[in-house]
C-alpha cells in the first residue's frame, strides 16, 4: 500500500437534507443499440464542472453509493455542471444485468437524474486498449514477459526480505527481442522513480506519495484486456470528468491513475476523496449493522426524502442547518463542508427522521405511497372511494407513523368488512363487562345526530361519569370492537373516519357476541 502523508486538517460540520417527496418508478430497459460507447468522439465540454459516478453492478445500490452519487450530484449541480453515470461492468463473472437495473432503480428512487447516455465501460475495451499502445509507442509504457512463475518468486523473495511486495521492473529497460518468440505478455506503465507527487485533495488536504512507491503497474492484460486502472483514467478523460468525488478508499488509487493521467499530457482532474460511512459502533459498515442496500430501505417505507436528508447529514454541513430543501442543498453545495471524520450510520436514527418527515409530507403523496403495501395486505385492490376515505384519514394517521408500513398497517381498519376478526389482544379485552359497556356507547351514539368529534366526544365523556369510569376504561373496548386491535388513531377520530353507520355496525357486531 502506498504510504501517504496528508497536511492540513479540516471541520467536521454536519446539515441536514430534504428532497420533495416522490418515488419515482421508473422501468430501466438497457438497449445496446442506443448507448454510446465511443464517449472519445462525443464533443469535449472545456468549460464547467463534470462530475461522474461509477458503480460497478455487482449487487444492490449500497448506502455509501448513495451518498457518493449525491454527492456528485450536488456539486454538479450547484456549478451548473454536468453529473454522469458510467457503469463500470467490466468484471463479466460478477457483473449482472439484474444489479444494473436495481442501481438504476435506486439512483431514481432517491431522485437523481444524469446528464447525456449512460456510460457502460465494457464497451469500451478497444478505446482503453488504443490508448495503451500509444503509451507503448511514445515509451511511457512498456512489454512485460515475466512468467507467472517469476512474479511468484520475485514476491516470495521480497516477502523473506521483508521489503515491499511491488513490481521490481525487470523489464522496463530490456529489448522485447529478448524474450522467447510468441512469449505472452503484459503491458506496463513507465512511472517515475525519483521525487515526490502531492494530491491537493479538497476534502483530504494536500497528501504526498514518493513515486519510488510506485510501481510500473500493468495497463493491459496479457489476453489484450485493460485493467480497472486504465479503463477508469481513459474513461473519465473521454467524458471530460473535472471533478472526482468518491470514497476516500481510492485515494491510493488516485497516485496511479494521475501518473497514467501525466503520461498521456492530459488535463488533472480536481479530486475530493470523502470518509467512509461506519456502523453506529464505529466498525466499519457491514451486515451487522442492518441493512446495507438502498433497496431495503425503500423496502422498509422509508421515504426517499428521508434517505437523502439522512445520507447528507452523514459528512456534510452548511453552518447550524438541520432541515434543507432541495433548492438550498444546490445553492450550498460545497466540498469544503465535507468532513474528514468518518461518519456513522444509525438505522434508528433514519427510522427517527423519517418520521419527521412522514409527518410534513403532502397527504397525496402518502395516499400514492402506501397505497401498495395497504392492497398487499388486504388481497385486494383499493377503490377510488377507498382511496377518498384514505386522503381524509391521512392527518391523523401520519402523525403516527415513523414508516410506509407503519401507516399502511395502521390504516388497514378503514376497510376490513364486517364482523371484524379481532387479533389476540383485542378478543382478551372483550370481556362480559366490556361488552356490556359496549351496549351503553351503542345506545348513547344512536341518537347523535351531529356526528361530529365534539359531539361524539361528549357523548362518551357522558356515558364514562355516569358508569363512574375512566374515559380509557371505554375507550379502549371501543377501539377493539371498531379496529380489531388495541392500537388505532385516537377514538373519536375512528369514529369519524369510519362515520355514524359503519361505527354502529362494527359495535353491534361485538356486544352481540356471547
Amino acid at each position: 500500500m502506498l504510504r501517504a502523508t496528508a497536511i492540513g486538517p479540516k471541520p467536521v460540520p454536519l446539515a441536514l437534507f430534504g428532497l420533495t417527496l416522490s418515488r419515482i418508478q421508473k422501468t430501466y430497459h438497457r438497449d445496446k443499440a442506443s448507448v454510446n460507447s465511443k464517449v472519445n468522439d462525443q464533443p469535449k465540454q472545456t468549460n464547467g464542472v463534470v462530475t461522474r459516478f461509477a458503480p460497478s453492478p455487482t449487487g444492490f445500490l449500497h448506502i455509501g453509493g448513495a451518498r457518493t452519487a449525491m454527492f456528485n450530484w450536488l456539486f454538479a449541480r450547484h456549478h451548473g455542471g454536468k453529473a454522469l453515470l458510467r457503469i463500470e461492468d467490466t468484471d463479466k463473472a460478477r457483473s449482472t444485468q439484474e444489479a444494473i437495473d436495481a442501481i438504476i432503480e435506486g439512483l431514481d428512487w432517491l431522485g437523481l437524474d444524469w446528464d447525456d447516455e449512460t456510460v457502460f465501460q465494457s464497451e469500451r475495451a478497444e478505446r482503453h486498449a488504443e490508448v495503451a499502445h500509444e503509451l507503448l509507442a511514445s515509451g511511457n509504457a512498456y512489454k512485460c514477459f515475466a512468467t507467472a512463475e517469476e512474479l511468484t518468486a520475485m514476491r516470495e523473495q521480497q516477502r523473506a526480505e521483508k521489503k515491499p511486495m511491488r513490481y521490481d521492473g525487470r523489464w522496463r529497460d530490456r529489448d522485447p527481442s529478448e524474450a522467447p518468440e510468441g512469449a505472452p505478455f503484459v503491458i506496463r506503465l513507465k512511472t517515475e522513480t525519483t521525487g515526490k507527487v502531492t494530491i491537493a485533495d479538497m476534502v483530504q488536504g494536500d497528501v504526498s506519495v514518493q513515486n519510488g512507491e510506485i510501481d510500473d503497474f500493468i495497463l493491459l492484460r496479457s489476453d489484450g484486456s485493460p485493467t480497472y486502472m486504465l479503463a477508469v483514467v481513459v474513461d473519465d478523460h473521454d467524458m471530460g470528468v473535472t471533478h472526482l468525488i468518491r470514497g476516500d478508499d481510492h485515494l491510493n488509487n488516485a497516485f496511479r491513475q494521475l501518473a497514467l493521467i501525466k503520461a498521456m499530457g492530459w488535463a488533472e482532474p480536481v479530486y475530493a476523496h470523502i470518509p467512509l460511512i461506519h456502523g453506529n459502533d464505529g466498525a466499519k459498515l457491514s451486515k451487522r449493522h442492518g441493512a446495507l442496500g438502498v433497496d431495503a430501505y425503500r423496502d422498509m417505507g422509508i421515504l426517499p426524502d428521508a434517505m437523502f436528508n439522512y445520507l447528507l447529514r452523514l459528512g456534510w454541513g452548511h453552518g447550524d442547518d438541520e432541515i434543507i430543501s432541495r433548492a438550498q442543498a444546490i445553492e450550498w453545495f460545497a466540498l469544503e463542508g465535507v468532513g474528514k471524520s468518518p461518519s456513522r450510520f444509525d438505522t434508528k436514527k433514519l427510522q427517527n427522521l423519517n418520521g419527521h418527515y412522514m409527518r410534513d409530507a403532502e397527504d397525496a403523496d402518502l395516499v400514492r405511497l402506501a397505497t401498495p403495501w395497504i392492497e398487499q395486505d388486504l388481497a385486494q385492490a383499493l377503490t377510488p372511494a377507498d382511496k377518498e376515505l384514505l386522503g381524509q384519514a391521512m392527518p391523523v394517521l401520519k402523525s403516527r407513523a415513523k414508516n410506509l408500513i407503519e401507516l399502511a398497517e395502521s390504516s388497514l381498519f378503514l376497510f376490513k368488512k364486517r364482523p371484524l376478526g379481532l387479533d389476540e389482544r383485542a378478543e382478551n379485552l372483550l370481556d362480559a363487562d366490556a361488552r356490556t359497556l359496549l351496549k351503553s356507547i351503542h345506545l348513547g351514539l344512536t341518537d347523535l345526530e351531529d356526528w361530529t368529534l365534539e359531539a361524539t366526544e361528549e357523548v362518551i365523556k357522558a356515558i364514562a361519569e355516569s358508569a363512574e369510569l375512566g374515559l380509557g376504561k371505554l375507550a379502549q373496548p371501543m377501539r377493539a370492537a371498531l379496529t380489531g386491535s388495541t392500537s388505532s388513531p385516537g377514538i373519536f377520530d375512528v369514529l369519524i373516519l369510519l362515520g355514524k353507520e359503519e361505527s354502529l355496525g362494527r359495535l353491534a357486531d361485538q356486544m352481540e357476541k356471547t
